[in-house]
């Protein structure tokens, strides 16, 4: 665990499109599978649940760097 961490310090833009990347390919891939729509619908879709994915991905970043940074100084 500790690995994975140190990997995703180092390199936070990468992980953030990876998820981002991840949550555009599944979102895709569930709306092809249930809904009826155009594909540039489930596209439209699948790109707003990636930035809401994105956005809380980026949230408990942000939570996460504020309560290392506090420790750090303690």
């Amino acid at each position: 665990m500790e690995g994975v961490q140190s990997w995703i310090s180092k390199h936070k833009l990468t992980s953030i499109g990876t998820v981002w990347a991840s949550a555009i390919g599944a979102s895709l891939a569930y709306s092809r599978s249930k809904t009826p729509f155009k594909p540039s619908l489930r596209l439209i879709h699948a790109r707003m649940h990636a930035q809401a994915l994105t956005l809380a991905v980026l949230s408990g970043a942000a939570v996460y760097q504020y309560y290392e940074k506090r420790g750090n100084e303690h």
